[in-house]
């Protein structure tokens, strides 16, 4: 049968229906997508209605969604990736052990055929909506295992051909060996969850490191004959100069994996041994998190919520690189009222696209400082502004101002405390007087990891470390546990999870910050008005076994621990 046959056998649709789209469009397409398409839009039926229907008459299957354990990465090793894009077909594992093929046009049923000459068992038509077929098959050939080893044959030299804009790492089968080598380490990267590739040559070896939960791991190394090949490839698709060795270069990259875009930041350096290239990778179409899932305590949730609402204002967001800054900035955008205020970013680069904000990337190499574009973004009218970092007296001053003038400021500082912020604006320039009455708060944090709860086992801690670090005695009488390492995780943790310390400022504070008091003297005040410091919340989340000591630790130090 036809698709219009196929239709209206299943009652999804009748004669005078499609006489209809006939008289609409001027003809009943022939195709099954565009007829349920057509029959969608004239308010008919839906394609999945139009598939339960076909399933009932067909007496076939029908799924509107693929759980994970039916996606096996081995019943598409001999398909080609192109072909099942091409036909919506993907082979699934049904029960455990049978094998069923997604078919999204059921005219095209035929298909699990030649699927089961392939495969070598009797596989079973099931029907499932287009999108759903299309999402499963990105997410199944995602997960399909390719080492460097398994990519043979000569490193070529010299330029290539330039890369089309967003082209597809997870498609490469007919791609040169260095090309596919290129696209195999993003892949594993992106699939691991990693935010960094670290590529550096080595004595004998090219050695590859991914940065995953803020923890580099070591990776198979691919032969070090393509050294040479490899940084030429990724520099083309950053744009960078392949026949400059001598000095460092910096440029993007974009990345599709499936219907995901992502941007790559590269980064090559020459060293004794060669060049070493780190990618940053940015997802730009990431879930972003609203902040309750951060991590943060819910009174600091409150507090900082009601501050978002005040009218002017600014809020500093302080950490070392990798400290999750920009997520919880951006929780905080989504709090905002988008609707009926103007909220303005310029950030470098934009992240994490945000609907309802105009963001600016900063471009130094034409003047557009943060400074500048901060200049300008105050002549549109803004009622919120995120300045993606405050990193010279001028962009300082301009942010702090603008905070004084009706606008709510929010920006980022690296600094090791929550208190530490406001000597380092003090430090750039900024008249205490401006600070003490612009800043509303100061939020410092940092990204520990996660104990795997599949994994982890209860742990008494040594009398040592509870005896050396202050606070840590009441870990004596907690639950407290250690990572251990399983199958899911990595080395007993998966995941990261935020540690905050947030400085509300106070009258008194304000006080003492129009004084310009030093650091000893304001981290005092602000502990006397509340402040609850990195450690402490850090050690609330190992006493509910959320992390461990040694985790805690790696991540502020044992000396700023021990303050």
């Amino acid at each position: 049968m036809n698709a219009s046959e196929l239709v209206l056998a299943s009652g999804a649709a009748t004669r005078d229906d499609l006489e209809r789209i006939r008289r609409e469009r001027g003809t009943v397409p022939t195709e099954w997508a565009e007829l349920c398409t057509a029959l969608a839009e004239a308010g008919i039926a839906s394609e999945t209605q139009i598939l339960d229907a076909v399933g009932r008459v067909c007496s076939l299957r029908t799924l509107h969604s693929i759980p994970d354990e039916m996606l096996d990465p081995t019943l598409v090793e001999d398909i080609p990736l192109e072909w099942a894009r091409e036909h919506l077909i993907l082979p699934v594992r049904m029960d455990g052990s049978a094998v069923g093929v997604l078919v999204a046009d059921p005219t095209r049923t035929d298909a699990a055929h030649d699927i089961s000459v392939v495969l070598g068992v009797e596989a079973e038509p099931i029907l499932a909506p287009a999108q759903i077929v299309r999402k499963g098959i990105e997410r199944c050939y995602l997960r399909r295992e390719r080492r460097p080893a398994d990519i043979a044959g000569p490193a070529e030299s010299g330029r290539q051909p330039e890369e089309r804009v967003g082209t597809d790492i997870l498609s490469t089968p007919r791609e040169a060996p260095v090309t596919q080598m290129a696209n195999l380490i993003l892949l594993n990267a992106v699939r691991a969850g990693a935010s960094d590739i670290h590529i550096q040559p080595a004595e004998g070896r090219l050695r590859v490191r991914y940065r995953i939960d803020g923890v580099l791991y070591e990776q198979e190394s691919p032969p070090r004959e393509m050294e040479a090949a490899l940084v030429s490839r990724l520099k083309i698709m950053a744009g960078l100069d392949i026949a400059e060795r001598r000095l460092p270069q910096d440029g993007t990259a974009r990345i599709r994996v499936g219907e995901r875009e992502l941007d790559i930041r590269v980064s090559c350096v020459p060293v004794a041994e060669g060049e070493r290239v780190v990618l940053r990778i940015l997802h730009r179409d990431a879930v972003l998190l609203p902040l309750d899932s951060l991590g943060m305590p819910p009174d600091i949730v409150g507090t900082f919520r009601n501050l978002l609402h005040e009218p002017q204002g600014a809020i500093w967001v302080t950490g070392p690189t990798g400290s999750g800054k920009t997520t919880t900035l951006y929780a905080a955008m989504q709090e905002l009222d988008c609707a009926h205020k103007n909220v303005m970013t310029i950030e470098d680069p934009v992240e994490y696209r945000l609907p309802d904000i105009a963001q600016m990337s900063v471009r130094p190499k034409i003047g557009l400082t943060f400074a500048a574009g901060l200049r300008h973004i105050l002549r549109q009218d803004p009622d919120v502004i995120l300045v993606g970092e405050t990193r010279d007296t001028e962009t300082a001053e301009i942010a702090v101002r603008a905070s004084l003038t009706g606008h709510l400021v929010l920006s980022t500082l690296h600094t090791t405390d929550a208190p530490g912020a406001i000597i380092r604006l003090m430090d750039m320039g900024v008249p205490p007087y401006m600070l003490s009455a612009a800043v509303m708060a100061v939020i410092a944090q940092r990204l520990v990891r996660r104990l795997c709860v599949e994994c982890r086992e209860p742990h008494q801690l040594p009398e040592e470390l509870t005896g050396q670090i202050p606070g840590m005695q009441r870990l004596k009488t907690a639950r407290t546990y250690r990572a251990v390492g399983c199958d899911g995780c990595l080395e007993g943790y998966r995941g990261r999870t935020g540690i905050f310390e947030f400085m509300t400022v106070t009258e008194e504070l304000r006080e003492l910050i129009r004084q310009g008091v030093d650091h000893s003297t304001l981290w005092q005040a602000a502990r006397k008005a509340g402040m609850k410091t990195l450690l402490e919340d850090g050690l609330d989340k190992v006493a509910d076994g959320t992390t461990d000591v040694q985790e805690l630790l790696r991540c502020i130090g044992y000396k700023f621990a021990a303050l």
